[in-house]
């Protein structure tokens, strides 16, 4: 089925962009995307959702690809433009999920619109910065590590550094992605990281960053700042998951996270990595979430 696009206008001005795609008719389900990326889905996520009746809904979160941007965003912010976007598509009730930099705010999700979210599944998600207990960088990747830790101490050369790196992924072909990626990738991630998925991957981080960096610098800074909920508010039917393997948001964060998750269902898995989560799993979370309409 044809997917479709809209332009939602919030109360304070703002728009946001967002693709209709799966069942028209179906159970609504939003998809909360990574960084750098944007509303567009993975073409087999749209047919499972498909075959299993949910109506898939994705949009560029403020300051990625046609959304407005919205300096100083919190996790919470999110919420309300769900909230927002379910509003404008008639959806009253509604169960999202999020993967990577779309995990604590699918997160958000729960703990804010319990009257309205029937379920959340978040993967892959990064504890809270600083958070108590681990290493916050122990086991990410060098090129995330350098990353953050040049936010929290240069935020300026930060800046200049992402936005040389957002303009040139604005340029990149799949295999620029696989390079780009290298020091992330565990071999579980190596293996399902197929030309297809690089491709979708190319065009996501390219249609975020399209009018620039600005929606990649606010989720990153958003990731480090106060969330704007607390965990222990995150209710009703959650699950949580993180593989072991993942190099991308180390499995001690899923590990923290689980541990604070008062009453998720909880999927640590010893044979997945950041990326074979996105590609392996999502069916068995689009069947979770339709069970609870």
């Amino acid at each position: 089925m044809a997917a479709t696009e809209r332009d939602v206008r919030l109360a304070d001005g703002r728009v946001l962009r967002v693709l209709d795609a799966g069942v028209p008719e179906g159970r609504p389900v939003f998809v909360l995307h990574g960084s750098p990326a944007s509303r567009l889905l993975y073409a087999p996520h749209v047919r499972d959702a498909v075959r299993q009746g949910i109506r898939l809904i994705g949009h560029d979160r403020p300051g990625y690809g046609g959304s407005t941007r919205q300096p100083g965003r919190s996790m919470a912010d999110e919420a309300s433009d769900v909230k927002a976007i379910a509003d404008a598509m008639g959806a009253e009730r509604f169960a999202v999920w999020g993967h990577s930099a779309g995990a604590v705010p699918a997160l958000a999700c729960a703990a804010l619109l319990r009257d309205r979210v029937v379920a959340v599944a978040a993967l892959s998600g990064v504890a809270p910065y600083p958070a108590p207990g681990f290493d916050w960088f122990e086991g990410m990747g060098e090129s995330n590590v350098t990353d953050f830790q040049l936010m929290l101490h240069d935020r300026a050369a930060w800046e200049a550094k992402g936005r040389e790196e957002m303009a040139g992924f604005a340029r990149a072909t799949p295999d620029d992605v696989v390079r780009f990626l290298d020091s992330l990738l565990s071999d579980v991630d190596r293996r399902v990281l197929t030309p297809e998925l690089a491709a979708f991957l190319r065009d996501q981080g390219a249609e975020g960053v399209r009018p620039g960096p600005e929606g990649a610098i606010d989720d990153g800074l958003a990731q480090v700042a106060p969330w704007g909920f607390e965990i222990a508010d995150v209710r009703g039917p959650v699950q949580y998951w993180h593989g072991r393997h993942d190099r991308f948001v180390p499995f001690s964060h899923g590990q923290w996270l689980a541990a604070h998750l008062p009453r998720a269902e909880i999927h640590l898995e010893e044979n997945e990595g950041h990326l074979s989560l996105f590609t392996e799993r999502i069916p068995e979370v689009h069947a979770w979430l339709a069970a609870h309409f």
